[in-house]
């Protein structure tokens, strides 16, 4: 009974625990495996924080199945927006191409995992995912060059929050392992990819005419 009693008085959140999550949500994505407890508080209070977040224009986007949480603008609707604007809280980030590219291929590469019914955790090494990008990218290209630019994608990725670089257990200064973050499941929906696989085809397109015209250029 003492036992019962502790793991209740576990899972009932603290007095600072709405402190704590708010100021989490709003510095980035709150992952369940990163703190059980403070996840299990954050299910009790998800109604509070959502009333103070909504003050500051934003909603609590929660995903119990995938064991993440984190805030978003809230739409304005067009009436609204001519008349009032609130400053974006949560900025947006213009993506380039090549991080374009590899946030769809990562994003169809964990659907493909998901599909599989194995693990929960998609975990790709340098070298897999350098393959996933370079088939997309220009022939002839200097192979050191082209690693580099893969790899400067890699921590812009890194940085966003899709790709988590996980620390070898055996210390090894060789290319290391990351792991596909499930959120990215939230943001790259099936419209997104769709959009996104039409550029990629006129892109293929664009790149097979620049080969096809150097093959058949004369020299006198």
């Amino acid at each position: 009974m003492e036992e019962e009693n502790a793991n209740i008085a576990l899972m009932q959140p603290s007095a600072d625990d709405l402190s704590v999550l708010l100021i989490t949500l709003l510095k980035n994505v709150f992952y369940r495996q990163d703190n059980e407890r403070l996840w299990a508080a954050l299910l009790n209070l998800q109604a509070r924080i959502r009333d103070y977040v909504a003050v500051l224009g934003l909603d609590l986007v929660l995903d119990e199945a995938e064991g993440h949480a984190f805030l978003k603008s809230r739409p304005v609707a067009e009436e609204d927006a001519a008349i009032f604007r609130l400053p974006r809280l949560v900025a947006r980030r213009p993506l380039s191409f090549p991080v374009s590219l590899m946030l769809a291929l990562l994003r169809k590469k964990l659907a493909e995992f998901d599909a599989s019914g194995g693990d929960t955790r998609l975990v790709l090494s340098r070298d897999d995912i350098i393959e996933l990008v370079r088939v997309f990218l220009p022939e002839g290209s200097n192979e050191t060059r082209l690693i580099d630019q893969i790899e400067t994608t890699i921590n812009k990725v890194v940085d966003l929050g899709f790709l988590h670089k996980l620390k070898s257990i055996v210390p090894t200064t060789g290319p290391g392992n990351y792991e596909v973050r499930r959120i990215l499941k939230a943001f790259v929906d099936a419209q997104w990819l769709a959009e996104f696989d039409a550029r990629l085809a006129v892109y293929q397109a664009q790149l097979s005419n620049d080969s096809s015209g150097k093959e058949g250029q004369t020299h006198e």
